[in-house]
């Protein structure tokens, strides 16, 4: 199954893993870009994900899970996005069903953008779950939803800053009102096209004695799998236990996730 409407140019050409996709339950045929609209539970995800497709949607479950899963599509400067609302979630530990499946989506789908979108009332947790999605990839926008309601509640947020801090764009929005919305649809443009080069901020408080296990075990991890762009997350995810990261490795599958494009779409032709 290979995806016409793919631009040659190696600069615009998108960098989802087409191969897991389809075994996630994706159909990308006739659609250029893929993006993960990911959150906490209450914080707008819905609202923004209708503005975004408006009719163009449908629901379904995740393969082999009871988990609903709602996607559809809208166009933007001539290419078509394919969007999948994620779960709502406070974090992606895989501890449930939820967040399996949405760490799942983000690690082993490789959308072209993640979209967080977090409560700009309750900014501080949000920011639990966009740093942890950063540890996986970098290719994301904070859409900072319910601005109105921060501005009403005397809450300012320096977006500028905060996208400083972050390296990914920070847009402030409303969905219900559509504030920003035009925004946000630019910013996941960029970053899907690679115009916006994202660096995100990566957590580096751990202890010498951490750091250098980390990273041990990241170089062996990069020998085993050397198209692999986010070892280190996975070197801490091996460290901490994580079940579905270790079965991963030792089957051989957690080499899926590829920096080649090429590679990705041949699989799956």
């Amino acid at each position: 199954m290979q995806n016409k409407n793919i631009n040659s140019d190696c600069v615009n050409c998108p960098v989802h893993n087409v191969a897991n996709l389809v075994k996630l339950g994706v159909d990308m045929e006739g659609f250029n870009y893929v993006v993960a609209l990911a959150g906490n539970p209450n914080t707008g995800k819905s609202t923004i994900f209708n503005n975004l497709t408006g009719l163009r949607q449908h629901t379904g479950n995740w393969p082999g899970k009871t988990v609903s899963r709602a996607e559809g599509g809208y166009e933007f400067k001539d290419n078509k996005f394919k969007i999948v609302d994620l779960p709502g979630t406070y974090s992606l530990l895989s501890t449930s069903t939820d967040e399996e499946v949405a760490r799942n989506f983000i690690l082993f789908g490789q959308p072209d953008v993640t979209v967080i979108v977090v409560d700009s009332t309750k900014l501080e947790r949000n920011l639990n779950l966009v740093l942890q999605i950063l540890e996986i990839t970098d290719r994301a926008v904070v859409s900072l939803n319910l601005i109105d309601e921060a501005t009403r509640k005397n809450i300012k947020i320096n977006e500028r800053e905060l996208s400083k801090q972050l390296g990914i764009p920070v847009v402030p929005t409303s969905a219900r009102s559509r504030t920003g919305m035009d925004e946000l649809l630019n910013y996941i443009h960029q970053v899907a096209t690679g115009e916006y080069v994202c660096k995100p901020y990566r957590i580096k408080g751990y202890s010498k004695k951490i750091n250098k296990s980390i990273d041990e075990l990241s170089k062996r991890i990069i020998t085993l799998f050397p198209d692999l762009p986010n070892a280190r997350w996975v070197a801490i995810r091996l460290l901490e236990g994580d079940q579905t990261i270790i079965d991963a490795v030792k089957s051989g599958e957690i080499g899926s996730i590829s920096v080649s494009t090429s590679n990705s779409i041949s699989e799956a032709v």
